[in-house]
Parts: structure tokens; C-alpha cells; sequence
């Protein structure tokens, strides 16, 4: 029974989580800097107006694809929640593969991003782009990592 319950209260948790992940950008960003991501960007990437037009297409294709990986990561996440008290190998192996094509899908797009920016507003700036991104998705990725139970913790942690 004990088992059962803290295995209900951490799909309960877990799930609320990813929901909430949904809207990260506005809360983990706001929160850190308090200001929005787009308004982050701006403000660090400190373009020229000429810049700032050739780049804003760019930054917005790029926000589209990767708010459709953290979509991708949200269904992970709660899968693992769902799964989590009866993980099995298949499960297991494809909760792993799913985080792995994330994270090479989030290279991918930085890699695509920094070469449209680069040819837009020079590589200095695309560096300083994919810079940014690459701390704040590490910030948001980090505070996933911190909100969830490494696979067997629950285990770990019971009182015989």
C-alpha cells in the first residue's frame, strides 16, 4: 500500500510537472531574469536594427522548432511518470531513446540556426545566439532533471 501511494503522488507530481512545462520559457526565463526569453534575447544580443530585422525570421522559425522538442519533452517526461512504478526494459529503452533524439534533435536546430544567423548577422553574433540558448535550455533542463526521481530512487529510499 505504501508503495502504491508514493507511486501515486509521484505520477500525480510528475504530471503537473510536465504540464507546467509547457509554458517554461515564460516562467524559468521570468524568473531567472525576470523579463521574457524574447525580450532576453534582445536585449543580449544587442543588434543593429538591420540586424535585428534579418535575424527576427530566423529567431522565429527557431522557436517553433524548439518549442515542438520541449513538446517532445513534456510527452517523455510524463510518460516516465506514468511508467515509472512498473518501468520495465522496452519501457525503459524507449523513455532513453526518446530522450536521446530529443537532445540530438535541439544539435540539430542549433546547428541550423547557426548557420542561417551566421550568413544573417555574422558569426560573432550566431555564436553568441546559440550561446544563449544552449545556457538557458541547460537552466530549463536542469530544473526537469531536479523535479523528477532518478529510475529506482523510490526503491532506494524505503524504510524495511
Amino acid at each position: 500500500m505504501k508503495k502504491f501511494l508514493i507511486a501515486l503522488l509521484l505520477v500525480v507530481s510528475a504530471n503537473s510537472f510536465a504540464q507546467s512545462l509547457a509554458k517554461e520559457d515564460v516562467d524559468v526565463i521570468q524568473s531567472i531574469y525576470g523579463k521574457s526569453k524574447s525580450d532576453l534575447v534582445k536585449q543580449y544580443m544587442n543588434l543593429s536594427d538591420e540586424q535585428t530585422a534579418a535575424f527576427q525570421k530566423i529567431y522565429d522559425d527557431y522557436e517553433v522548432e524548439r518549442k515542438a522538442l520541449g513538446q517532445n519533452i513534456i510527452k517523455v517526461v510524463d510518460d516516465y511518470a506514468t511508467n515509472y512504478a512498473t518501468l520495465t526494459d522496452a519501457k525503459a529503452d524507449e523513455l532513453a531513446k526518446g530522450t536521446l533524439k530529443s537532445n540530438l534533435g535541439y544539435e540539430k536546430l542549433y546547428d541550423k540556426t547557426y548557420t542561417k544567423a551566421k550568413k544573417a548577422i555574422g558569426a560573432i553574433n550566431a555564436a553568441k545566439f546559440i550561446q544563449l540558448e544552449v545556457y538557458l535550455q541547460t537552466a530549463i533542463r536542469s530544473q526537469i532533471l531536479d523535479s523528477i526521481p532518478f529510475i529506482g530512487e523510490i526503491e532506494k529510499s524505503k524504510v524495511n
